[in-house]
């Protein structure tokens, strides 16, 4: 098997997304089996429409395996469901990388106790944070971040809407992260103090 690394972190993209494309068909037309392996799921922020898209353009078929987005992975990873009867029965998921336009117009469309999902949100997260005040998001609702979940390097801060920001700081919070905004946030307390889950 030949490994072909074209991974991306922040700030951080060493092939571009059009060369990806090319490889992928480059590599098909050769002949060769071809596995675009993606962590969490290919059609949620992945890219993976692009890829199939770009494949069948040029007369590559493709299959398809879902996987598990990281926005709702991370969370249970950290003991924090997206939904729970009696707090919340929705949530809404969006990318939070170029600020906080996305996140408004999901959390405009959602149920006010809506739990709202980030990815890509480290960097934004203070324009993010003053925008969902502004927006009528109380400063108290709950905030957790959850730094590269599910590895051993897995870290949860948890806050307050209007704190996140400093105490992301402070923290040194990284990416990857996911951020969950939302009551939900409280069932992590709840098990931590239940001893039922590893802080």
């Amino acid at each position: 098997t030949r490994v072909i690394d074209v991974g991306k972190t922040p700030g951080h993209h060493p092939v571009p997304q059009f060369e990806i494309n090319e490889i992928l068909v480059r590599e098909a037309k050769e002949g060769r089996l071809v596995v675009r392996l993606k962590g969490g799921d290919p059609f949620v922020l992945g890219r993976g429409g692009e890829e199939m898209l770009h494949c069948a353009a040029h007369g590559i078929p493709v299959e398809v395996v879902p996987g598990v987005t990281s926005a709702i992975s991370v969370p249970a990873a950290a003991g924090i469901p997206v939904t729970q009867r009696g707090v919340t029965a929705s949530f809404v998921m969006a990318s939070a990388h170029d600020g906080p336009e996305h996140v408004l117009a999901a959390a405009r469309s959602a149920a006010p106790d809506a739990t709202l999902v980030l990815l890509m949100g480290v960097a934004k997260l203070p324009e993010t944070a003053a925008a969902l005040i502004a927006a009528g998001r109380a400063p108290h609702t709950p905030v957790a971040m959850i730094e590269s979940g599910w590895t051993p390097q897995q870290r949860t801060t948890t806050s307050t809407l209007a704190h996140a920001a400093a105490d992301a700081v402070a923290a040194g919070v990284r990416s990857p992260a996911v951020i969950v905004i939302g009551a939900v946030v409280a069932v992590r307390d709840e098990l931590l103090a239940l001893g039922a889950l590893l802080a």
